[in-house]
């Protein structure tokens, strides 16, 4: 991976992308919130357009025509006991400051559907007096801050030895944490830990395609729907590029942990409609959005179902979103609007 990471141009990186978001909107997204850590040129050094990779990701999302939430990384440091990053990480690194420009930067483009927030990559990477210095810089701006947190049982490890506190809680405890704040895996994580993040209404991005790829763990799905903690699904690593796959897997996976049927249904209701309803919800709030869906006032997002595809025969209408998400393989969706414009995502 970085290996790659250090051959890339940024025409090259538009590419990538551009053909990354149209497979996205195949799958039936039409948002992304691009975690970006491409900043610097192969030898260390900006480019003399600082933004040049920024406006690759940028300019790709418009060329595929998917909406994006661009999200440069704080990232300063290999790991909790390191001062510095290594050397195959030099495209990586930022400082605070270095991330309010790109942010700023890429408000000041003023693309059609394309907007910023920040991003730090995890409490492992960067210093917490950088966090914190970033989320003061941020009080007043309404645009999400993301960051990598709980996803592994080592990180979990190192981060209780580092700080004495779970990575959740020490994040709760000295950052400034609220609604705007998306908690990107949150995989390991106890009851108390989902009480401080519900208190502080931050919302949890679920990346289950990547979670089961890396053996990183399962969730406690039930303890943040219980909680209505806002909950939204990413594909991370892009090894799923469908959100009905990661719908599917992310209650599957707790079916076989907890050896029981259809964890997240509720009363009067469905699985897939329980689940869906929550990462519609949560997903306006990981992207920047007061009002997404089907709602006066959001932007004219719409996925449209092929009625012909195989796993919609025989099934009720009023059922088929369980259809759409439990059985598999399905059709790419037969049309994707953006902003009421249909896409072509060849």
């Amino acid at each position: 991976m970085y290996t790659v990471a250090l051959a890339i141009s940024p025409d090259e990186l538009r590419v990538i992308a551009t053909r990354l978001y149209r497979e996205l909107l195949r799958g039936g997204y039409t948002q992304v919130c691009e975690f970006h850590y491409l900043h610097r040129a192969p030898d260390g050094r900006f480019y003399d357009d600082r933004l040049a990779m920024s406006r690759a990701l940028c300019e790709a999302a418009v060329e595929a025509g998917i909406g994006l939430t661009l999200l440069p990384v704080l990232y300063e440091r290999a790991g909790f006991a390191e001062t510095r990053l290594r050397d195959d990480q030099r495209r990586f690194a930022t400082t605070v400051d270095d991330v309010l420009e790109l942010r700023d930067g890429v408000r000041r483009l003023a693309l059609p559907n394309v907007s910023a927030g920040v991003a730090m990559h995890s409490l492992r990477a960067a210093a917490p007096a950088s966090m914190l210095a970033l989320a003061e810089a941020c009080a007043d701006d309404p645009a999400p801050i993301h960051v990598h947190v709980a996803e592994q049982q080592r990180e979990v490890d190192d981060c209780i030895a580092h700080t004495g506190a779970r990575p959740v809680a020490w994040l709760c405890d000295s950052l400034p944490v609220d609604t705007r704040w998306q908690l990107v895996h949150a995989t390991h994580t106890t009851a108390a830990e989902l009480d401080t993040v519900a208190d502080r209404g931050a919302g949890i991005v679920l990346c289950p395609t990547t979670e089961a790829n890396l053996g990183d763990g399962l969730p406690d799905l039930t303890g943040m729907l219980v909680r209505d903690i806002p909950v939204s699904v990413g594909s991370d690593s892009q090894v799923g590029r469908d959100w009905r796959e990661e719908l599917r897997l992310a209650e599957y996976g707790q079916r076989l942990a907890w050896r029981r049927r259809n964890i997240a249904a509720q009363v009067g209701g469905s699985t897939a409609e329980r689940l869906f309803s929550r990462v519609l919800e949560g997903g306006a709030a990981a992207a920047g959005f007061g009002r997404w869906g089907l709602r006066a006032g959001a932007r004219a997002d719409l996925a449209v179902v092929d009625p012909d595809d195989d796993s919609l025969q025989g099934v009720p209408r009023e059922r088929w979103l369980d259809a759409l998400v439990f059985v598999s393989p399905g059709r790419p969706f037969r049309e994707v609007w953006v902003a009421g414009r249909k896409v072509e995502p060849r």
